[in-house]
């Protein structure tokens, strides 16, 4: 048994892989999390005590296998070890897949603490010692940190670790909120360890993934490798899984989660990338989510960089798994801008009560034309407001309603019911007919006639020197004419439309074989009758 603790190093290393590499809160604490996550713990506790503001102190305790005197010697103090490589396994005593792997981790407490104090129970034993920064730099090559207990009898139940960091190099006050959403996008959390966090006196909070996108407004969602349908020959798609999404809104720059972040053995190992060819895309502003690979930590060379931030992508393996991921977010994209266009057109229709594919089909081709790509912008629009979007639809809709034409004509409510559905079956003769027949009806029910022959009927009707029905005084000259006008339009209606359209089967065919009765001849034929059919309604019975 070791008779006291040593550390040998060159100082330089600890300059660099401590206090230059990890300078910030979540990715020091992230190391001692993934240390308490290899020691086999189920949950890590993390104090951010700051009561005191000339005496801030990080308490994080776990309760893992904890440390012998001889772990700690051999292990714990030694810069450098490879565990897996040494212990020849990547796997705990429970079938934890390992994070630690270069032995490094432990240098990132002196990124923001100047004095670290371990305390460690395992195997009935308790040990503490205390490590400073300042002697440690004092030191060339060897540095003997203090022992404060040294193999002092202890609980066998109890076992773990509790690493307290003092001399903070923190000015601002600590936030447990901050802490928790900020680990939650460093780690993707096992459900079997639990992460909590509390300053000084407050509840804590427990560390969950939903953290990683809380405050995010969902628009579209992608289970990898489910709901990506891309054909591709990489080998080890299958293994690339998680969970990408994209907001309705773009992503603002300084939250840090624009892009896909990677992730192996529940660590991050690569920040929020696009990994596509067109950085300037307007769908990268939109995308976030995570993807794990975790068949990067089996490469025999190591691909991870030593503070986890990137990848070696010039590796042969990594390059293959960039191309995938650059065709992934290739294919994401055009996804998204169709699933974005459909939720975006469903949330007008539903704002707007208007059916807006439904619309556009009946319009005209050349209507469809210039309106389609009016509506597709603002489909695609989502900065606007959707009140303003909205807004814009309806005005639309009011200008250019469906069936247009028929509409525009602003029909006698009669007419446009009769005649509605055979025009839009595009049906114009039998559209014509039945209002030409529906107005002749009327002008017998009101004039009180029916002799058989409607040419008569409207003689009757409407002449000038006895016709029963007065659509004007007829006490000048403007006002006669107007009469003689309804009297001769109407039998116009009667020989020029109500007759060929009912006598001769084969003429009607004719006229749409040959074109002789078009979509505007029905209309101008509806338009007459309809004209006729308002002066029919404030026409007077003859006294």
């Amino acid at each position: 048994m070791a008779d006291e603790l040593k550390m040998t190093f060159d100082p330089k290393t600890i300059e660099h892989l401590g206090v230059r590499m990890y300078s910030t809160l979540p990715p020091v604490l992230s190391e001692l999390i993934a240390n308490s996550y290899d020691a086999n713990g189920s949950e890590v506790h993390i104090l951010l005590n700051d009561s005191e503001k000339d005496a801030k102190e990080i308490i994080v305790e776990d309760n893992g296998i904890g440390m012998s005197l001889t772990d700690i010697n051999e292990k714990f103090l030694r810069i450098g070890r490879n565990r897996r490589v040494e212990e020849g396994t990547q796997e705990t005593a429970d079938g934890r897949k390992v994070i630690g792997k270069k032995g490094l981790g432990k240098l990132s407490f002196f990124g923001i603490a100047q004095e670290i104090e371990v305390a460690t129970c395992k195997d009935g034993k308790e040990n503490i010692f205390l490590l400073r920064w300042e002697d440690i730099m004092k030191e060339d090559h060897e540095y003997k940190p203090q022992i404060i207990k040294k193999d002092e009898p202890h609980s066998p139940k109890e076992h773990g670790t509790r690493i307290t960091l003092r001399g903070i190099k923190r000015e601002s006050d600590f936030s447990a909120e901050d802490l928790a959403v900020s680990l939650s996008r460093i780690f993707i959390i096992d459900p079997k360890f639990r992460i909590f966090i509390r300053h000084n006196t407050d509840h804590e909070i427990l560390v969950e993934n939903d953290k990683k996108y809380a405050g995010l407004d969902k628009e579209v969602q992608w289970n990898v490798p489910t709901d990506v349908l891309l054909q591709s020959e990489y080998e080890k798609k299958t293994e690339v899984k998680g969970y990408l999404m994209t907001s309705k809104k773009p992503i603002p720059p300084q939250t840090n989660m624009r892009g896909v972040t990677l992730f192996s053995r529940g660590k991050l190992v690569n920040l929020p990338e696009y990994f596509s060819d067109s950085t300037s895309s307007h769908f990268f502003s939109y995308l976030t989510g995570s993807l794990e690979v975790n068949f990067i930590d089996d490469i025999r060379e190591d691909v991870i960089a030593t503070d986890r931030q990137s990848l070696n992508w010039g590796h042969p393996d990594m390059y293959k798994l960039r191309e995938y991921l650059r065709s992934m977010m290739n294919w994401l994209e055009r996804d998204w801008r169709k699933k974005r266009e459909e939720a975006r057109e469903k949330e007008l229709d539903q704002k707007t009560g208007i059916n807006v594919k439904d619309w556009l089909s009946k319009l005209p081709t050349d209507m469809q034309n210039l309106a389609g790509p009016i509506l597709q912008a603002l489909a695609k629009e989502s900065e606007l407001p959707a009140e303003t979007t909205s807004a814009v639809v309806r005005s639309l809709h009011e200008i250019v309603p469906e069936y247009p034409r028929y509409h525009w004509r602003h029909l006698h409510p009669e007419i446009q019911n009769i005649a509605k559905d055979d025009y839009i079956n595009e049906k114009y003769f039998d559209a014509a007919e039945k209002a030409s027949r529906l107005y002749i009806q009327r002008v017998k029910e009101r004039a009180s006639i029916d002799s058989g022959n409607d040419s008569g009927d409207m003689d009757t009707a409407f002449n000038l020197g006895d016709g029963k029905l007065m659509v004007t005084a007829c006490d000048d000259t403007t006002k006669r004419n107007i009469q003689g006008g309804q009297h001769l339009l109407s039998k116009g209606i009667v020989i020029g439309c109500r007759n060929p359209l009912t006598h001769n089967p084969e003429y009607t065919k004719k006229l749409v074989e040959t074109g002789l009765y078009t979509e505007k001849d029905c209309l101008d034929m509806l338009s007459m009758i309809s004209h006729l059919f308002a002066r029919l309604d404030k026409a007077q019975l003859r006294s």
